[in-house]
Order: C-alpha cells, then sequence, then structure tokens
C-alpha cells in the first residue's frame, strides 16, 4: 500500500491480562443474565415490555448474546425541507433533540449487551451529553471516536458495565478519501457462562465498529475495499501479537453496500455469514428480501450488516481474496459497459489489436476503467500484484485463455474446518481436532418492521437507517 493508503493506528489501552480462553468478536459477547425485550421474544405489543431473566431462570434458559448497530442519521445530515436541501435538522433544536432522545429511548427498551451506533453527533456538546448521561446512567461504559479532519459526526460505542469489562481499547483512522474510522475494544465478560452444563467459559471479545463510505460513483469501489481490508488486516495482526487462536469474529456498522456489491462478496471469501440472512435463511442471492436503509437519492436497500465469521484454521489467505475482489471489479466495469468477454480485449486494449495485452496495456486498461490515475485508485504496487495474478503463464503478456479464467473466477466463500461438536462424534483417522467456542445465530430482526419486508415506511422518523439487533449463543466447536 502507498503511504497515503496506510493505517493510522492510535492506541488508548487499559490493558488486563487475557484469560487463556479467548473469544474474538467483532462486536459483542455476553454472559448470563441476558434481557431479552419485545424485538427479540415476539411482536405481540403486550409482550414489549423487557422480560428479564434473573439467576433463577438461568439454568433453564440457553446462555445468549445481544448486539444492536444503528446508523442513527446526524442532524448535520438530516434534511428537513424538500424544497431547500441546504436546511438541515441541526438549526432546529427542538427537532434533534426530541429525535435522539426517543433514539435513546428504543435503545434502552432493547438493552443490549453492546450497541454501536455510526453518525453520531460528536461536534455538538449536547447531544454527547445526553447519550454519555442516559447511557451511563443504564450501566454503559461509553467509548467515542470522531471522523477525522472535523467532519462533525462518528461512532459511538457502549458496552454494558454487568457484562464487560475492558481489556483494551484501540482506535483506527484510515486517512483517506471519506475520512472514515473504526473503533475496536477488546473486552472480557465478567460473569463465565456454563458451556453445555459442563464448563464455564469467560469470554474474551474483539468489538469492531465502522462506518464506510459512501459509494458516490463506481470508482469509490476501490477505496471501499480499502477500508475493509485494513480493518482485516489489523484484525490478523492483533491474533497474531496476542497470540489467539480459534475465534469467532463479528463486524457490525453501516457498510454503504448491499449484498450485491464487492465489499458483500469480498467478506463473503474471508468466511464470513451475515447473521441476518442466516437468521432467516436468506441466500446471497435474496438481496431484495430485506432493507436497512434509504438513501438521499430515495433508494432502499440493506446496508446495515452484523458479520459473524466463527473459528477456522482454513480462512483464505486475505491478500488472495483481495485480488480476486479487484478483478471482479474489473469485470462489473466490463459488464457495465456492455462489454462480453469476447470483445472485452478490443474494449481494454485499444489500439491494440491482438488477442493479449502486455503489462502497459494493462495499466492503461486499468486507468480506462478508472482503477488507476485517479485520488485513491490502486498504487504502484497493488497493480503490479494484480498484473502477477493476471499473467499465469509469467510469459509477460495477458492472453484470452488467462482473461477466461479470470472472467469465471467466482469469490468462493470459505467456511473453514469448523464444525459444532456433537456427543458421539467421531475423529477420523490421523485427524487433529482442538475445540473452540464459537457462536450460533438465533433471532435477527430490524425495526422498523416493514425492512423485513423489503419496505420502508412513510411514517418512520427516527433514522434513515434501520436498526439491526441479533441474539447469539456460544456453542463449542472442533477445530481441524
Amino acid at each position: 500500500m502507498q503511504n497515503r493508503s496506510k493505517l493510522s493506528l492510535i492506541l488508548r489501552s487499559r490493558f488486563i491480562p487475557s484469560s487463556p480462553l479467548s473469544l474474538f468478536v467483532v462486536f459483542a459477547s455476553l454472559p448470563l443474565p441476558i434481557y431479552f425485550s419485545g424485538l427479540l421474544s415476539g411482536r405481540n405489543n403486550k409482550a414489549a415490555s423487557v422480560m428479564r431473566f434473573n439467576s433463577n431462570l438461568a439454568s433453564i434458559v440457553e446462555p445468549s448474546i445481544s448486539c444492536t448497530t444503528f446508523n442513527i442519521l446526524a442532524p448535520i445530515y438530516k434534511r428537513v425541507d424538500s424544497q431547500n436541501q441546504s436546511i438541515r435538522e441541526s438549526d432546529y433544536h427542538a427537532l434533534w433533540f426530541a429525535r435522539n432522545q426517543k433514539i435513546l429511548d428504543c435503545l434502552l427498551h432493547e438493552r443490549s449487551s453492546v450497541i454501536c451506533l455510526q453518525e453520531v453527533w460528536v461536534g455538538n456538546e449536547e447531544l454527547v451529553k445526553m447519550y454519555h448521561e442516559r447511557l451511563g446512567n443504564a450501566g454503559y461504559t461509553i467509548f467515542q471516536l470522531a471522523r477525522t479532519n472535523g467532519r462533525g459526526d462518528g461512532l459511538l460505542t457502549a458496552i454494558h458495565k454487568d457484562y464487560f469489562k475492558l481489556v483494551n481499547y484501540r482506535e483506527l483512522l484510515f486517512n483517506d478519501f471519506g475520512d472514515r474510522v473504526a473503533q475496536l475494544l477488546h473486552v472480557k465478560s465478567v460473569i463465565p457462562f456454563p458451556l453445555n452444563g459442563k464448563q464455564d467459559i469467560q469470554q474474551e471479545v474483539l468489538i469492531v465498529n465502522t462506518h464506510l463510505l459512501f459509494p458516490h460513483d463506481s470508482s469509490l469501489s476501490i477505496v471501499r475495499l480499502h477500508q475493509v481490508y485494513k480493518i482485516l488486516e489489523y484484525l490478523e495482526a492483533y491474533i497474531k501479537e496476542n497470540k489467539l487462536n480459534h475465534m469467532p469474529i463479528i463486524l457490525c456498522g453501516d457498510w454503504n453496500g448491499s449484498k450485491r456489491g464487492h465489499v458483500y462478496k469480498f467478506l463473503r471469501s474471508q468466511g464470513f455469514i451475515s447473521s441476518y440472512d442466516v437468521a432467516h435463511k436468506y441466500t446471497d442471492s435474496d438481496a431484495h428480501r430485506w432493507v436497512s436503509h434509504r438513501n438521499h437519492r430515495g433508494n432502499i436497500c440493506g446496508v446495515d450488516f452484523i458479520w459473524l465469521c466463527n473459528p477456522s484454521n482454513s480462512r483464505k489467505p486475505l491478500r488472495t481474496s483481495w485480488v480476486e475482489a479487484v478483478f471482479s471489479i474489473i469485470k462489473y466495469q466490463l459488464q457495465k459497459a456492455s462489454i462480453a468477454e469476447d470483445d472485452a480485449f478490443a474494449f481494454l486494449g485499444a489500439n491494440n489489436r491482438s488477442d493479449s495485452l502486455t503489462y502497459p496495456d494493462f495499466c492503461q486498461a486499468l486507468q480506462k476503467i478508472n482503477l488507476t490515475g485517479i485520488p485513491h485508485g490502486l498504487s504502484f504496487q497493488e497493480t503490479k500484484e494484480l498484473w502477477v495474478r493476471a499473467d499465469l503463464d509469467g510469459n509477460g503478456v495477458f492472453d484470452y485463455e488467462e482473461l477466461k479464467k479470470i472472467w469465471n473466477m467466482t469469490m468462493m466463500n470459505q467456511s473453514g474446518n469448523c464444525k459444532e461438536s456433537v456427543m458421539g462424534n467421531k475423529k477420523e483417522e490421523g485427524e487433529e481436532e482442538e475445540e473452540a467456542i464459537g457462536l450460533k445465530v438465533n433471532k435477527a430482526v430490524l425495526l422498523p418492521q416493514e425492512a423485513e419486508k423489503g419496505l420502508w415506511p412513510e411514517n418512520y422518523s427516527l433514522s434513515d437507517h434501520a436498526c439491526l439487533t441479533v441474539q447469539f449463543s456460544p456453542v463449542k466447536m472442533l477445530c481441524s
């Protein structure tokens, strides 16, 4: 990566020695007792009050983890006059104050163990104080991070003191186009929870909260991939640095891209699953089944995710997924221009009439489809890496047979070699297995409810995003 795209890392740590058994989750994990609201326990209005399972009931209730992610739409971005787009909610104290009080009412009613918010108006002291006081009084420890260059909004992650204590906190500043950032919290569960009724496990968890750049045009696809790559690259380094093995990872936030996008495919190729889709038994092609955002253009789509990657020894190398993702963008750009596979060389090669491209031709082709020659495009090193991958036989040219292999390449998701442990499971001869703690998806809900049907209600005014809550439970897994 060029220097301009390197990750800036600010470390603010309060370190607590970790336990031998670790879980690595990029969002939330929770021992008993667990709190369920009407969102997760049913939609009957009479049952909407919070049901708290106390210690007397804990022994008969499966241990659970609740996670909430919500882009709350910063008042500095919320338009209030369709005739004058420059007028924002931030100009009207009564409006933004009342709306954010209602948002807090909903969050405190749900009372998830971890809350990740995006587009918090961190530039306004009164709003910040409101969130810190109400969440703090409810037992949450709060971590806040502004976007760089004084953008005005940022991230807020809250962990409940009854369930977690902090091990380490770090801030990631991407220093790229869009001034995006991410939060990482390494936490440990306060109370051990029983696993299969045989042992108590004290979970360690890594929580990540982020908000990716909006894809204003196709040239920003590379920037968005860079942002996800930096997060995953840092996670790999953190795991290695702390000698952590066999851990589930959960990533949460506003990803500003749907299931049809390159970021989605990139994360799937790294073994991540969309928790909401798993809970509802949707496939990768079911992009139309639910939505979570109506953007400033009036389009509705699903962009808010809680990603889960369970322990695995065999995830695809991160750099391999990266290269495949870039080639996927190249293919998409060609298809967008109605260029078929047979005509690709004629389009990419321009004046080159042969059925192959040299490295200079390849560089010009990337510039032609807006992947290089623009701010925050592919670097020289990345372009060279793509060329090495494209020229499969190493003869110095990219020919038609090599193009076909790349054209037909799919970003296969790697689920790894972990499986849920079941009584009576037998090892295959010569197979060595290690036990790990993974997570299974129990339930996932979107509010407003219409979003679960792919609709956006006109009377919904809390945000231009839906609130996503997922419930997990721990499960013993065997990794080979």
